[in-house]
Formats: C-alpha cells, sequence, structure tokens
C-alpha cells in the first residue's frame, strides 16, 4: 500500500497480481467529501460512457469477462431506475478491473486505468494531477528498486566473501566464538577500506540509527562494496595479508568511487 496527495487529498495505491490499483473511494472524497463518495461512484457507473470503457478494458484485458452480462447493463444505460454498484458490476461480469475492499482500509479500487478515467468525473485538473502524482510514485519506486537491487547484491557477494574466509582464514580447531571474531575483523576491512571505520565506530556514533552502516550506504558505495568483496574473496584466495589487502582495497575504493562519482556529475551536466 502507497498513499500519493492529489490536490491535498491523499489517494490510496495497492498492488495485485502484479497491477497498481487506486481507490476510487479515496478519490471521490476529494470532490464531495466521505458521505458521498459511495453516491460518486455509482453515478459514474450508471453512465452508459463509464459502462463502454469499463467493458472494453476488460474484453481487452479479461478472458473470463462476461460480455452479455455487460450488454444487458449498457442497455439500462441512462434510463431513470438504473442503478448498479461496484459489487454487482463484478459479480455479474467477472469483471477484475474493479475490486471492492471490506474493513478499516477497504473501499472501491480501479486499475490505474480505469481510475485515470474515472477521475475525469471528478474534474480535469485533478485527473492530470492524479496521473502527474502516480508517475512520481513509480519512479520513486524504481529508485529505491534499484538501491534494493544492488543492497542484495552485496549481501550476495558477502556470502561468497565468507566463503573464501572460511575455506582460507578459518582453521577447523578454531571455536565459534573465535570464528565470529575473525569474519567481524574481515567486515571491518572493507568497511575501514570505503567507509574509513569499523561497524563498532558507527555504532557509536550513530546509536539512534537501526541497522549497519551499510543500510545507510548510498547506491554508488553499495556498487563499490559489491565490487570490493569479490576482489576481497580473490586477494584471500591469493594469501594476501590482512594488512596488504587492505591498502589494495582502499585504492581501489578511491578509484571506483572517483569514477562514479564523475560518471554521475557528467550525466548531470547532460
Amino acid at each position: 500500500m502507497a498513499k500519493i496527495s492529489v490536490n491535498n487529498t491523499e489517494i490510496t495505491v495497492i498492488r495485485i497480481a502484479e497491477s497498481d490499483f487506486i481507490s476510487l473511494t479515496d478519490m471521490a472524497n476529494a470532490k464531495e467529501g466521505e458521505s458521498r463518495a459511495a453516491d460518486i461512484i455509482k453515478n459514474w457507473f450508471r453512465t452508459r460512457y463509464a459502462l463502454e470503457f469499463l467493458s472494453v478494458w476488460e474484453q481487452i484485458n479479461n478472458p473470463n469477462f462476461k460480455v452479455v452480462e455487460s450488454d444487458h447493463f449498457k442497455l439500462q444505460a441512462g434510463l431513470p431506475n438504473f442503478v448498479i454498484s461496484a459489487t454487482e458490476w463484478i459479480e455479474k461480469t467477472n469483471a477484475i478491473g474493479i475490486i471492492v475492499k471490506k474493513g478499516k482500509y477497504g473501499g472501491t479500487f480501479a486499475h490505474k486505468d480505469i481510475a485515470f478515467e474515472f477521475g475525469s468525473a471528478i474534474s480535469v485538473p485533478f485527473k492530470l494531477y492524479l496521473i502527474t502524482e502516480f508517475q512520481r510514485l513509480k519512479e520513486e519506486e524504481q529508485k529505491q528498486l534499484g538501491w534494493s537491487a544492488k543492497r542484495e547484491l552485496a549481501k550476495i557477494n558477502y556470502h561468497i566473501h565468507t566463503d573464501a574466509i572460511k575455506q582460507n582464514l578459518i582453521p577447523e580447531e578454531l571455536t565459534s566464538v573465535q570464528t565470529s571474531i575473525i569474519y567481524a575483523n574481515e567486515a571491518d576491512v572493507l568497511n575501514i577500506a570505503l567507509f574509513g571505520i569499523t561497524a563498532k565506530q558507527w555504532r557509536d556514533k550513530n546509536p539512534n540509527l537501526k541497522g549497519n552502516i551499510r543500510d545507510y550506504a548510498t547506491v554508488n558505495e553499495l556498487i563499490c562494496l559489491s565490487n570490493m568483496e569479490n576482489l576481497n574473496a580473490v586477494f584471500i584466495g591469493e594469501k594476501l595479508s590482512q594488512k596488504e589487502r587492505l591498502i589494495k582495497l582502499n585504492k581501489i575504493a578511491i578509484q571506483q568511487m572517483t569514477i562514479l562519482k564523475e560518471m554521475a556529475e557528467r550525466k548531470f551536466i547532460k
């Protein structure tokens, strides 16, 4: 669940089966207030244009859509006594573009294509602001996805790194306590080479922050860290001493961070 703000109204966006659904209830609140939201949605549903749009969308995206039932609704559209709810539309036509959720965070939700169209029933400016804010949300999600992917890559490489430590630096005779000390020391080789500080020193300086130093790293730092973990595993296999590896890794960190910074600056200038 996510929230976007459109004309000072919070609109809920949820993810279902790899698709984004936007709260029509929240959108309707922006026009008349919470007490009238259901009526606005029902009034939109009973128009022939809305039913035509919904039917075409379902036929394109839903192989199980009941066209005959939808045609029955369209024939009644515009009649004074014709009323249809979102729930009735879903049950009679097997529609998937609209869903109704019960409970505290419930309401009527629609696939983004339908929600954008419903935005016209609120106002044209509202529709345009909604599309703009939704696109901004998607861009932010992509940025976060990129950061998360780099973080996961660093975690995967961490396992490669610890395997190299286990095979080359930790004799079988060591106790589990001794082993954990060596692992911690090796992790700090990378921390010092890149961040210039050990994990403990970072925690001492940031007692109010959760997680560890790597959770607050930039994307460029995570890229560099991922590369360094692989290289350190190679250096360990080559039997280089910890001091030699630290010096090499620090030089590599400086070189790679400089290159990444220059690339970012060139992209910004363009």
